[in-house]
């Protein structure tokens, strides 16, 4: 017989591999059908159980990923099309009442892969956490806005392998009822949106999210959007139509759409400038409103909320890009004039930074509207919604790149997982990480056990009028929030989604400088 772990899961049995901590690892386990054929852009669909053993040792293929990633030739589904699949790493099989993380890989909502080694579960695991990491469909897959499809299939992907983790991981040591999902930029914009979805509720019991983006389209723009994905390819904006175009040749596409996104920035406003074509959709149906005013208005309960930014969000994309050192006064009105809050903003922000350089205004506004401010309401819209937030900034700068890259996006994911030895951990922080970075992963590591295990992550909750932050950096430190001008510039003004500027073409509009690239 085997020697190798093996758990009986509602659907059929299934044959993971030890690993050299001892951990019990388990990739690659469906928990819907392939969502390809017949079933493509179609809700997820509930698995047929299985005879026999069920081999879970590789990850399942990646779904499509569009931009930042570069997908293969057209004609090519890359290791199948298996695409909604899960991973489980358990400090014991046999065990019973483990705390679980889930974790919602993100990637701007049109690439995210669970195999990534950054996301490598063997730190949390070994502090004796069950560790899920989920694929879900992205970019037009996931959430293009087509006649004859559900609309943010990504969310109903990710609400399935909740429900899934509800059925089965007792079997793998973890204890249902002591779920906390986690999730970086898309994958916490996910969980924001999870947090006020009917089917999600009773699902999990607690949320980390990491620089949760304020990133929503209208029916309108989310209509055009995919109406000019559908025109590239000669068809029509339907499930029938699209279903089939090659996935990768689909993602690709995708990918040149959103190259091309300043030419519309008159009509398409925000969502040109972000650089993305496609995220989720206020669609009326699976999403009613953003998360922000639906806890803030009671429409929502609030939980227990770990939440947090990075300092210097921005930076990440000023260096991939190639634009840092370069942004121009015209590239910090259009931030301005785009991403401040109306009507006031942009002279708030020239106000509070009265000597600031126009790429350090830039980065300011772009670092707020994107990521700081989004995460900030989030943890005091939860707090109003009867939930407790705990705050964190991330101040610790990457000393990868000779230090360009700042506390910059991202830089906390490694962090958080002990994964410095990864190829982003090292394109993150270097080959060598430093002292400072290697207290702060093992605090943040900390942080993530004791929230998951016990609710609080080892600092104050965040309140108004104390609004009291843990500040990640060499000698941490719990202290008001330190973004306070930002604050109180935000402070009434929850993301909007994106919408039309105004209907009509294209204009060829040259604002291609300034463009965000996310």
């Amino acid at each position: 017989m085997s020697q190798q772990p093996c758990v009986r899961t509602a659907e059929g049995l299934v044959e993971g591999r030890r690993r050299r901590y001892g951990h019990a690892v388990f990739r690659g386990i469906p928990y819907a059908q392939a969502p390809v054929g017949a079933l493509r852009f179609a809700a997820p669909v509930p698995l047929r159980p299985w005879d026999g053993i069920r081999q879970a040792v590789d990850f399942g293929p990646p779904p499509p990923q569009s931009v930042p990633h570069a997908g293969p030739p057209a004609g090519s589904s890359p290791a199948g099309t298996d695409w909604l699949t899960l991973n489980v790493c358990t400090p014991d099989p046999g065990a019973a009442g483990l705390p679980v993380l889930v974790w919602i890989p993100g990637g701007a909502y049109v690439a995210a892969d669970s195999g990534d080694p950054m996301y490598d579960p063997a730190e949390p695991a070994s502090a004796g956490l069950v560790v899920v990491s989920i694929n879900y469909r992205v970019g037009a897959e996931g959430f293009a806005l087509l006649d004859g499809a559900p609309p943010n299939r990504g969310f109903l992907d990710q609400i399935a392998a909740l429900e899934w983790v509800q059925r089965n991981i007792a079997a793998f040591g973890g204890d249902p009822g002591r779920v906390t999902v986690a999730g970086q930029s898309a994958g916490a914009g996910s969980i924001a949106a999870l947090l006020t979805m009917e089917p999600a509720r009773g699902l999990f019991r607690r949320a980390v999210t990491h620089s949760v983006p304020g990133w929503h389209c209208t029916r309108a723009l989310a209509e055009q959007a995919a109406a000019a994905l559908a025109d590239r390819l000669g068809t029509a904006p339907t499930a029938a139509a699209l279903s089939g175009v090659d996935p990768w040749r689909l993602a690709g596409e995708l990918t040149a759409l959103s190259a091309g996104l300043p030419g519309r920035r008159e009509s398409w406003g925000r969502l040109a400038q972000a650089g993305i074509a496609m995220c989720p959709v206020v669609d009326g149906e699976v999403l009613s409103e953003t998360p922000w005013p639906a806890l803030a208005g009671g429409r929502a309960s609030g939980t227990e909320l770990l939440v947090g930014h990075t300092r210097d969000e921005f930076r990440l994309f000023s260096v991939m890009t190639g634009r840092l050192g370069t942004f121009t006064d015209e590239d910090a009105r259009t931030a301005l004039e785009l991403f401040a809050p109306a009507p006031d903003g942009a002279a708030a922000y020239r106000a509070a930074h009265p000597r600031a350089s126009a790429e350090e205004l830039l980065e300011t506004v772009y670092s707020d509207a994107l990521f700081r401010m989004p995460s900030l309401q989030l943890a005091e819209a939860n707090a109003a919604a009867g939930g407790t937030s705990f705050l964190f900034e991330l101040r610790l700068g990457s000393t990868a790149m000779g230090g360009v890259l700042g506390a910059c996006h991202s830089l906390d994911v490694p962090l958080a997982f002990g994964t410095l030895a990864s190829p982003t951990g090292k394109g993150l922080l270097g080959d060598r990480p430093t002292p400072e970075a290697l207290a702060v992963s093992q605090e943040l590591q900390q942080a993530w056990i004791r929230f998951a295990t016990t609710g609080a992550p080892g600092w104050a909750a965040y309140r108004p009028g104390e609004r009291l932050t843990r500040v990640l950096e060499g000698e941490s430190k719990t202290m008001p929030y330190p973004e306070e001008s930002s604050r109180r510039i935000w402070e009434g003004h929850a993301p909007a989604p994106f919408d039309l500027v105004r209907p009509g073409p294209p204009t060829g509009d040259s604002g291609a400088e300034a463009t965000v690239s996310l």
